[in-house]
Order: C-alpha cells, then sequence, then structure tokens
C-alpha cells in the first residue's frame, strides 16, 4: 500500500463552483452546510486545517461521512484532553467546536480525558518538560475537566439545537484501561508494534532533542499511549477519526500506523488550527495567558470581553472557528461592519456566541450586566447584580459585611470599611471629591446614607476611592 501522505487542501478544491455569497432563510442553513459535505464546509471555516492520511486507503476520508459514497453512519470521532489544570481554556475550544461540528452532523463524539497520560506530560509544542503533577492532583484535575466537557456539552445540546438529530458525547477518562495494564505485559503486547527510527522522526522528539534540556522517556514515551488510546476506541467504540491540534499530528500518525499493523484497517486524523496570542505564543496554562473556562479561573464577563476586545483583522476569522453561524450570516454581519465600524457588531456577537457556549444564557446576560455597570456607569445593572458578580468584576475590591446603625454617614461608612484613613486627610478626600457610591460623587461627610442612593436594592453598595480604588459593602439587617 503507498505510504500515507499529508497535504492541505485549499478552499477552493473543497468548494469547487459553488458559492457561497448569498445569504440563506434560517430554516435552510445547515441544510446547504449539508448539502456542502461535512468536511468541505469546515474547511471553509478554516476549523479543519490538515487531513491525514490523504490518500492510499480502501476508503478515503471524505468518502467515510458520505451516505452517498457508501460512507458507513454515523462515525465515531475523539479528541484528548489530558488535566494538566482543572479547567479548560479557550486554547481548547476548537477541538470541541470540532467534535460538535460531527456531532451536529450526527455521529458520535468523544471526549477522551488523559488521566493516566497526563502523568507523563505531552512534549507536542514544548521547547522544555511539564511540571511534574502527582496521581492525586491529577484525578482531581480529570474530575473537574469531565465535568467542564459535559457542562460545555449541555449548554450546545440545549441553546444551539437545529432541529435536527444529533449525535451522542460521550466523556470517558483513558486511566480507566490503563489501570488494569500490567508494564511488561503492555510493553511485551505493544512496544514491538513501534520502530524506534519512526518515533525519533517525529517534529517534537527531534526538537527536544536537541534542546539543552533534552527529553525524558516518559515524555518519549506519550506518543506511544496516545497511539493506544486511538487503537483502544477503535477497538470498543469503532472511532476511526481523531482530531487534534496542529501540534499533535505526530501523535496521530503514530495511532494510524499502529492500528493499521494489528488490524490492517484504516483510520484519519484532522488537525485543528492552534490559537495564539498577539505575539505568537500559543493560548495556554503553560504560556501564562490561558483564558479558562471555568467561572471560578475566569468570570464569564472576563470571557466576554477577551472576545470583544479581538481586532478587526481577525474577528471574522474567529466569528468563522468560534460559532455556529453559517457562513452567509458570518457575510452579512461583516457587510454591516464595514458600514457602522463603530459598533463593533461582529465583535459582539463573537463575545455574546462563546459566552453563551461556555457559560450559558444566565452566564452571557451576567457578562452584560457587569459591562454596563463597569463601562456604562450603570446603575440599573448594579442594581441587579449578586455578590459573587461584583467580586468577579471588581476582583481587587475588598469586600465588607456591615450592620446599617440609623444615621450612618458617608464618612462612617468609609471608615468601616477600612477605605480612607481616620483623621483630616480620610475627611478631605470626600470634600475634594475623592469618593463616590455607586457611580456617584459624593462630596459631603456627613451625608446619612439612603437605601435607593447610597445602597442598591440588592443591598450592596459600591464605594470607590479615588480611580482605581474599589470597595463592595454588603449590608445586614436592612
Amino acid at each position: 500500500m503507498a505510504a500515507p501522505m499529508l497535504r492541505c487542501i485549499s478552499r477552493s478544491q473543497w468548494l469547487g463552483t459553488q458559492g457561497l455569497s448569498g445569504v440563506l432563510p434560517l430554516g435552510l442553513r445547515e441544510a446547504h452546510s449539508a448539502a456542502q459535505g461535512l468536511l468541505a464546509v469546515q474547511k471553509a471555516r478554516g476549523l479543519f486545517k490538515e487531513f491525514f492520511p490523504e490518500k492510499g486507503t480502501k476508503t478515503e476520508l471524505p468518502e467515510l461521512f458520505d451516505r452517498g459514497t457508501g460512507g458507513k453512519f454515523p462515525q465515531t470521532i475523539y479528541c484528548g484532553f489530558d488535566p494538566t489544570a482543572d479547567s479548560l481554556h479557550v486554547g481548547h475550544l476548537l477541538a470541541l467546536l470540532g467534535l460538535f461540528h460531527f456531532q451536529r452532523a450526527g455521529h458520535n463524539v468523544i471526549a477522551l480525558v488523559g488521566g493516566a497520560t497526563a502523568r507523563l506530560g505531552d512534549p507536542s509544542g514544548r521547547t522544555k518538560e511539564r511540571e511534574a503533577l502527582d496521581a492525586e492532583r491529577v484525578q482531581s484535575n480529570a474530575r473537574a475537566l469531565s465535568q467542564g466537557l459535559k457542562a460545555l456539552a449541555a449548554n450546545h445540546q440545549q441553546l444551539f439545537a437545529n432541529g435536527r438529530t444529533w449525535g451522542s458525547f460521550t466523556v470517558l477518562d483513558n486511566s480507566a484501561w490503563y489501570q488494569k495494564q500490567d508494564l511488561v505485559n503492555f510493553l511485551a503486547a505493544v512496544g514491538g508494534h513501534f520502530r524506534m527510527g519512526t518515533l525519533l522522526s517525529r517534529l517534537s522528539v527531534q526538537t527536544r532533542l536537541k534542546s539543552s534540556e533534552g527529553m525524558s522517556l516518559a515524555e518519549f514515551l506519550y506518543q506511544v499511549l496516545q497511539a493506544y488510546d486511538f487503537y483502544y476506541l477503535f477497538q470498543h467504540y469503532g472511532c476511526r477519526v481523531q482530531l487534534g491540534g496542529s501540534d499533535q499530528l505526530g501523535n496521530i500518525m503514530s495511532g494510524y500506523e499502529f492500528i493499521h499493523k494489528l488490524t490492517g484497517e484504516d483510520v484519519f486524523g484532522i488537525s485543528v488550527p492552534l490559537i495564539t496570542s498577539t505575539t505568537g505564543a500559543k493560548l495556554g496554562k503553560s504560556a501564562g495567558n490561558a483564558v479558562w473556562l471555568n467561572r471560578d479561573k475566569t468570570s464569564p464577563f472576563e470571557l466576554y470581553q477577551f472576545f470583544l476586545r479581538q481586532q478587526d483583522d481577525l474577528v471574522e476569522r474567529y466569528l468563522k472557528l468560534f460559532t455556529f453561524l453559517p457562513l452567509p450570516e458570518i457575510d452579512h454581519i461583516m457587510q454591516l461592519h464595514v458600514k457602522e465600524p463603530e459598533k463593533r457588531g461582529p465583535q459582539k456577537r463573537l463575545a455574546a456566541e462563546v459566552t453563551k457556549l461556555v457559560h450559558g444564557q444566565e452566564g452571557l446576560a451576567s457578562a452584560k450586566r457587569c459591562t454596563q455597570a463597569l463601562y456604562h456607569s450603570s446603575i440599573d445593572a448594579l442594581e441587579v447584580m449578586s455578590d459573587q458578580e461584583l467580586k468577579e468584576l471588581f476582583k481587587e475590591a475588598s469586600f465588607s459585611e456591615l450592620v446599617l446603625d440609623p444615621g450612618t454617614s458617608v464618612l462612617d461608612t468609609c471608615r468601616k470599611a477600612n477605605a480612607i484613613p481616620d483623621g483630616p486627610r480620610g475627611y478631605r478626600m470626600i470634600t475634594e471629591g475623592g469618593v463616590s457610591i455607586n457611580h456617584r460623587q459624593v462630596t459631603n461627610p456627613e451625608s446619612v446614607l439612603v437605601v435607593g442612593q447610597h445602597i442598591l436594592k440588592n443591598g450592596l453598595s459600591l464605594l470607590k476611592i479615588g480611580k482605581r480604588n474599589f470597595y463592595i459593602i454588603k449590608w445586614l439587617r436592612l
């Protein structure tokens, strides 16, 4: 059989002569996408980057998903997520979106948590070895990641339904099968099918071997375990396609070669692009620039603002990558943006779609309330904000619970919250206009607090001293 080849396929090759410029009625959009072909549409969006193997197989990858040419339906596709932290981040979203697009087309998808492989550390795309994690930490992270994946899948199912029959979304943990493995038996059964020359030739291995830190045996064997994961899912779930970041192609190739040697069957790999910062660094925990999907680490407001701040030269690409909006609708959004760029319509739609997927409808509403409260000094938004939202919005703010005594003044409040110094200096900070309560400047230290003005309906006060020092006060016994 001819050696498998890897290539990038251009948008014109996939789409042929069929254009996507016209805006379709809502009910026809996903049907139009299906007619174009699942892989073709995602290639056009830029979500699917590379395919392996491109040819030399009994059934080529596009045919696998085409019922009209004998493709088996539904197919099963998987993607792995190592629990090196207790939350997914924005860098994981594209792989998840890839799984969701397959699910929406009726295929079954598996999100595989690497509860075992995370102990070794994936060397792909890294210049040095990951910090070692103990078994208890990995197990805790794996549980958190599983919960996060299920929550995202639930939001997807609930908020982005399209009226079609979807495939299943399953979360597995590879520690379930590695815990049952004996080391010597595993190496005897699996190790003989891997050639050292091939493993050493992988770019991730070559890069690390040439570095000053070198590469540990644990990292070197990572691609063997990822290949075995693919084999296990092929055998037990009929999984024939692995999805991964573009830095995972070497590991995916190892899985292909292993499965083909053992079974004679063909499997396939699809890569998604890596999301990078403005400096070109990969977004993630290791680079220190992660935007997390767990609310405890990155609030809905912060996630919303991350996408709202995207530049014009990126926003169209991100709408194609991070949302389910059909291409004609994205074209329409961008046409409106040309006419009214000051409204930042594409950025607002992008931020809303991603925040809704990650945090649900309430998370999106929370992000919008926080935006109004912070950037538009909206009292109405402040009045309906919860304690949690205020703490998320003003992360550096001091939080106090105070009893509202009769006659409590502005000066009393500032001192009880430790917001101003004692004595004349603190008094002058108020009289000179350096203090505001709920976005309203107060200059009379002796003013008595008024419910509805200084104290909001939700029993909170937002005290600001100077330009950047915030204090949140929760009043008791109102």
